[in-house]
């Protein structure tokens, strides 16, 4: 479910999300409704979850997402406790949404804070400080909810590792179910793209910016990796995807659903959908939307060779890995046969391992991963 408003864009942002008046947030969750109510498969699936994502989902008046809710009961089956996030920005969240959320049946919270230092969520563009977070996330827990997430950014501009451990801690220190921790990757069109200039990391690293800061050297990055593998472990987080720990039993439903290529249903400006084969995506024109125009875009039904190549470089992003057994029984040829040169050069290589009937990442080929994958592409 896709709300691509914000109260700000943010300086490394690229997504498809922009700041909007409440005349026409209203519009669009009218026309986010009759998409709903026009999706003509919801007889064939049982929903195991739901993702309300951004921009900021939690700009919305509470009403409004408690009014999408009712509308995807109506349509769809649920299986008996499905796991119902929304993602939410500290600084648009409030107690009463909060309430709301919890009597729409909304079961996992995101919380987006990034940094937990002020002078980076500064230059990140946030709106928010640490205390307006904490301050979210203790409202959520006397609201009782037992499930949140919290979104981390490292090797940000001005960060050192130093920063970046403290802000660890203090999250570390609240006890989050969950903890997403990315590493910042500068994308063309934003303004950290235009401060920083081109798309090569390692050209960019230590670069300053216009104002003088500077962003962490590849060496700087590494070491917050590192630090964030043995705190977040150290803690009793399972690492279950490259960027994503939870504690047992806390891992997201929802974004596995993606890595292990289950089908899924978008709904609004952009969102893309996988049903069965056939991929597709949503205008990304909000004007065209507003007219309530759903059309399908780029229509792709995915051949043997799309679905082979997905499942091994999504897979290989989760720890467990990619089943020997499931791969063969989906695809009618044995991983070993159909990689045989791939896989023993890999392995020769120290990347990747078989354990249990599955391929794995090694720690070393976590580390090269990217390059890994590619390998992969038939």
């Amino acid at each position: 479910m896709h709300i691509p408003f914000c109260v700000r864009k943010c300086n490394y942002c690229d997504f498809l999300s922009a700041p909007a008046q409440e005349e026409v947030r209203r519009r669009y969750v009218q026309c986010l409704t009759e998409e709903i109510r026009r999706f003509d498969k919801a007889d064939e699936y049982e929903v195991k979850s739901v993702f309300f994502g951004g921009g900021t989902p939690s700009i919305l008046d509470g009403g409004e997402i408690a009014a999408l809710m009712e509308e995807l009961e109506k349509k769809f089956s649920f299986a008996e406790i499905p796991e119902i996030t929304i993602e939410c920005n500290p600084g648009t969240l409030t107690p009463e949404k909060l309430g709301i959320y919890r009597g729409c049946g909304i079961n996992r919270l995101s919380l987006g804070l990034q940094s937990a230092d002020e002078n980076e969520l500064r230059l990140l563009g946030r709106i928010h400080t640490w205390e307006d977070f904490y301050r979210n996330y203790e409202q959520a827990r006397e609201r009782e909810y037992t499930n949140i997430n919290v979104d981390l950014m490292s090797a940000l501009p001005g960060q050192t590792a130093s920063s970046w451990q403290k802000t660890l801690q203090k999250v570390l220190a609240l006890g989050p179910e969950h903890i997403s921790a990315y590493s910042l990757i500068i994308e063309e069109g934003t303004p950290f793209y235009d401060w920083y200039g081109g798309v090569d990391e390692s050209r960019v690293r230590g670069r300053e910016s216009a104002d003088s800061t500077i962003l962490p050297s590849e060496e700087e990055e590494r070491e917050m990796y590192y630090e964030t593998k043995r705190l977040l472990a150290q803690s009793g987080y399972h690492r279950y995807e490259i960027s994503n720990y939870a504690k047992p039993g806390y891992e997201c439903i929802h974004n596995s659903g993606y890595w292990l290529r289950r089908e899924y249903a978008g709904f609004g400006l952009g969102a893309a959908s996988q049903i069965k084969d056939l991929r597709y995506k949503n205008t990304e024109k909000l004007e065209n939307y507003l007219k309530g125009d759903f059309s399908k875009e780029e229509m792709q039904t995915l051949t043997k060779q799309e679905k082979i190549e997905e499942t091994m470089y999504l897979g290989l992003r989760m720890m467990q890995g990619v089943s020997l057994q499931d791969f063969e029984k989906s695809f009618g040829v044995p991983m070993e046969t159909l990689y045989k040169e791939t896989l023993e050069k890999l392995q020769r290589q120290g990347l990747l391992q078989i354990k249990d009937g599955r391929l794995q990442l090694t720690d070393l080929g976590i580390d090269v991963s990217n390059a890994v994958m590619a390998e992969f592409l038939l």
